[in-house]
């Protein structure tokens, strides 16, 4: 079998030069292909849906917003219809995020990134309809605004307060529904779930015909720790004086009700590092889009304790928490294998130049290595037997060199010095050969003086 420098050897010039070449293109092809794949943004899918629309245009603002700023990771916005809708897409593993509500269902895989909002239920009673408690309500038709999304709502407050058997009826209305149906007096009440923002309040007052003498009354849950500590998805808020109007102050005073924490989350199997980089992106946009959509203000840290109802993913934990990896602790592994892997590269080229041909005195100096080898073989040689084989091996070389000369294989520098070196292994096979047939020396001995 021909050893690897035999076969290089036999090879064209210029076929050495095209194979080498071509592994060369094929590395640097295969190079380029990885960084631009790897250098390439990472592109989230994010469910989002409101009844007015808004979430939808807040997460295309942020989505527009990441792509101005060469944001590592990317947003592309799925239109849900409504947050039971985003959380639904979500939970069928069609999106990579989704904004959701807490009370949301089969949000098993969710893990929180950012809280969003709260949404507050505000229950109604319109002007002149005399109630100002849940007692109120017995026998009464409640309008829900929503009912897919506030449903859980409902059924927490029904079974807070015994609704069941009060009688108290629930309607669901689209928003455009609302106010036919107050006066029409279909509804004795309405619930409302919605943020304490001024988009958000001044929806609500338009709902209802409100002067000096004309006011709604805003009606307590006072229920709503109790409701909290069993349901993990609500907390008890109170909303501050004056939150509806100023003057006179709707309400008149602290009130106690329910709110519901809104959250984007992203699968639990979404990588640590593009998380980490979309909070990172996110918090920097919600200060660039602060002044087009004031809702981002409320954009916060999710809780981080264990025991959260939904639990933070722990890319955004690190963000949060300021404990990233520094670039060290990230890339430690590659600072110590880097060298060695530039080691093997470097070996990897040193073979490829031999295997080019180049460097003629360093090629030239590995073809007399053999020469020199038989040197040691000549003096060490007992018998003509020996001096023969030396001599065929001498041959052989020789004519395997003369052959690469004629393919021009071989430089004149380097054939020179076989020529030089073949004349001294025949100058030490004379001498060899002399000293073998002269015999071994007489040894004498002197007698000793009397």
């Amino acid at each position: 079998m021909l050893a690897p420098d035999d076969i290089a050897s036999r090879m064209p010039q210029w076929l050495r030069i095209a194979l080498v070449g071509g592994v060369v293109v094929a590395a640097t092809a295969a190079g380029l292909f990885g960084w631009r794949y790897f250098s390439q943004p990472t592109t989230l899918t994010v469910a989002a849906g409101s009844l007015d629309g808004e979430a939808v245009r807040i997460m295309s603002a942020v989505a527009s917003r990441l792509a101005a700023i060469k944001s590592d990771v990317r947003l592309k916005v799925i239109d849900a219809g409504n947050a039971a809708g985003a959380a639904k897409a979500f939970a069928a593993g069609k999106v990579d995020l989704a904004i959701v509500r807490a009370d949301a269902s089969d949000l098993s895989e969710a893990r929180t990134v950012v809280l969003v909002t709260h949404v507050v239920a505000l229950l109604i009673a319109p002007p002149g309809a005399g109630i100002d408690s849940i007692d109120g309500l017995k026998g009464k038709t409640v309008g829900v605004v929503g009912s897919d999304m506030n449903g859980s709502v409902v059924n927490a407050l029904t079974r807070g307060y015994d609704l069941a058997r009060a009688k108290v009826q629930f309607k669901d209305l689209a928003p455009d529904e609302v106010t036919r149906a107050l006066q029409a007096k279909q509804i004795s009440a309405l619930l409302v779930v919605a943020p304490l923002s001024e988009r958000y309040l001044t929806l609500i007052r338009n709902l209802f015909q409100m002067n000096s003498k004309r006011k709604p009354t805003l009606i307590a849950i006072e229920s709503a720790e109790a409701i909290a500590t069993e349901m993990k998805a609500y907390e008890s808020y109170d909303v501050p004086k004056g939150t509806l109007r100023g003057s006179p102050p709707i309400p008149d005073d602290d009130l106690t009700t329910l709110r519901v924490p809104v959250y984007l989350v992203a699968n639990s199997k979404l990588d640590d590092d593009v998380v980490t980089s979309l909070t990172k992106a996110l918090i920097q946009a919600r200060r660039d889009l602060l002044g087009e959509f004031p809702l981002l203000s409320q954009i916060m840290a999710p809780s981080t304790d264990k025991d959260a109802y939904i639990p933070v993913h722990p890319g955004a934990a690190a963000f949060f928490d300021g404990t990233q990896q520094s670039f060290f602790d990230k890339y430690s592994n590659a600072l110590y294998y880097g060298p060695m892997a530039l080691g093997a590269l470097a070996s990897l080229l040193a073979g490829f130049w031999k295997f080019l041909g180049v460097g003629g005195a360093a090629q030239g100096a590995g073809r007399l290595e053999p020469l020199y080898a038989l040197a040691t073989r000549i003096r060490a040689a007992e018998s003509e037997e020996d001096l023969a084989g030396v001599e065929e091996e001498i041959d052989n070389i020789l004519k395997a060199e003369l052959a690469k000369y004629a393919k021009g294989d071989l430089q004149p520098g380097d054939a020179a010095a076989l020529s030089l070196a073949t004349h001294r292994l025949e100058h030490l096979i004379d001498h060899r050969r002399h000293t073998l047939a002269a015999g071994p020396p007489v040894m004498t001995m002197r007698r000793a003086a009397p």
